[in-house]
């Protein structure tokens, strides 16, 4: 048998499978793979239901159903100021994932240099390698993972193509200012780079923080292409409905190579959102709420246990430094917690090219049922 492509020969499986499957094996608590171990709200649910029962069960339109692409349109006029058109430049697709690498897919040639800020979510990399292009690495430092201006200068090129930013940031839970944005934007700017803003956890943000879009930055609309996702808000991560917001050009590249991946999305998912955006303003406070007293309380235990960092103010990740616990690195002490503790978290150093400041940390999810979390930490009690 001949060989598989060439693109793909460097390629191991994720992360988050590998962790997930050792979860199962040893029977540990799971606070690795970002979900949610709870069903979203019911009446999302009883939407969807209802649109099934209506007939919405054919395929939908490519670029997304025409109710889906109008609420997602309306909600980024409504928060945001932004103004898309629904029929042009709103393309909905099988969760954010596909959005990235359709976004990748359609932009970079083979040579292209992308910028991606670690630590990174792991598909940026593997969608710029399959399209050929080669990856840039720009270190956010540990522990308040800042961008160092002279290092984010030395990764521009005249092969810069795309800068990647993902606010709130996975897996820090970094919710960055206007200024820190800004500069990302300008050295997009500089390198006439497109600037692909991964906003997936736009409304979990705590303690005062606002979550800024880039493409709300003076002059960055028709640069950057924004990425979004109901399977956060909702809590549905199952469901795969995401959405790319950009300018007409880039939209149409971008369903250029959909209509060959996945041609189109679920339908009565589709409709079940797009009914759902509606109630965002009465949704979100508690939706909220839920996500930050399970921070607070994962947090404070944590704390207990003699973990050393400062809360996040985004996602539902913490990335927890474990120097004061142990000599091992990242990946062999998250195997010690799963065999020995038996609870599963992630091994940040999966998340990183260039710096090995992620061997020092992992990352947890506390996107979790109480008694998941309490589980977790009374497993953590021999640490």
């Amino acid at each position: 048998m001949k060989d598989t492509a060439l693109r793909i020969a460097g390629f191991k499986d994720s992360i988050f499978g590998v962790i997930s499957k050792l979860a199962r094996e040893h029977n540990a608590v799971n606070l690795g793979q970002g979900f949610p171990d709870f069903d979203g709200p019911d009446w999302l649910k009883d939407i969807v239901y209802k649109k099934m029962q209506e007939g919405h069960n054919q395929y939908a339109p490519f670029h997304g159903t025409a109710n889906l692409r109008q609420e997602i349109a309306n909600y980024y006029k409504s928060f945001y100021h932004l103004n898309y058109h629904p029929e042009s430049e709103v393309t909905v697709t099988v969760g954010a994932t596909e959005a990235i690498y359709l976004v990748i897919t359609a932009l970079i040639n083979p040579g292209d240099e992308v910028v991606v800020l670690e630590p990174f979510y792991d598909s940026y990399v593997a969608s710029i390698k399959m399209a050929g292009g080669i990856p840039i690495p720009v270190t956010m430092h540990a522990p308040d993972f800042l961008i160092d201006q002279k290092e984010l200068d030395a990764a521009i090129s005249p092969r810069t193509k795309l800068i990647i930013l993902n606010n709130p940031h996975n897996p820090s839970g970094k919710v960055w200012l206007k200024q820190e944005i800004e500069m990302v934007a300008k050295a997009a700017e500089k390198s006439d780079a497109y600037l692909l803003s991964d906003e997936v956890y736009e409304f979990l943000v705590f303690d005062g923080c606002k979550h800024i879009p880039t493409a709300t930055l003076e002059g960055m609309k028709e640069r950057t292409i924004t990425i979004s996702s109901a399977g956060k808000t909702f809590g549905v991560t199952g469901w795969k409905i995401g959405w790319i917001c950009a300018n007409e050009t880039v939209s149409k590249a971008c369903r250029l190579v959909h209509q060959y991946v996945t041609f189109s999305v679920s339908t009565p998912m589709q409709e079940g959102v797009a009914e759902s955006l509606k109630k965002l303003p009465e949704y979100l406070p508690g939706f909220v709420s839920l996500y930050k007293e399970k921070r607070d309380f994962f947090y404070k235990e944590m704390r207990q246990l003699g973990f050393d960092f400062s809360s996040p103010k985004g996602t539902y990740f913490m990335m927890v430094p474990i120097s004061g616990k142990t000599k091992l690195n990242d990946v062999d002490y998250a195997l010690k917690l799963i065999k020995e503790n038996k609870v599963a978290t992630v091994p940040p150093s999966a998340f990183y090219l260039k710096s090995t400041e992620g061997e020092r940390y992992l990352r947890f999810c506390f996107a979790k049922k109480e008694v998941t979390l309490k589980n977790a930490v009374k497993n953590l009690q021999g640490l």
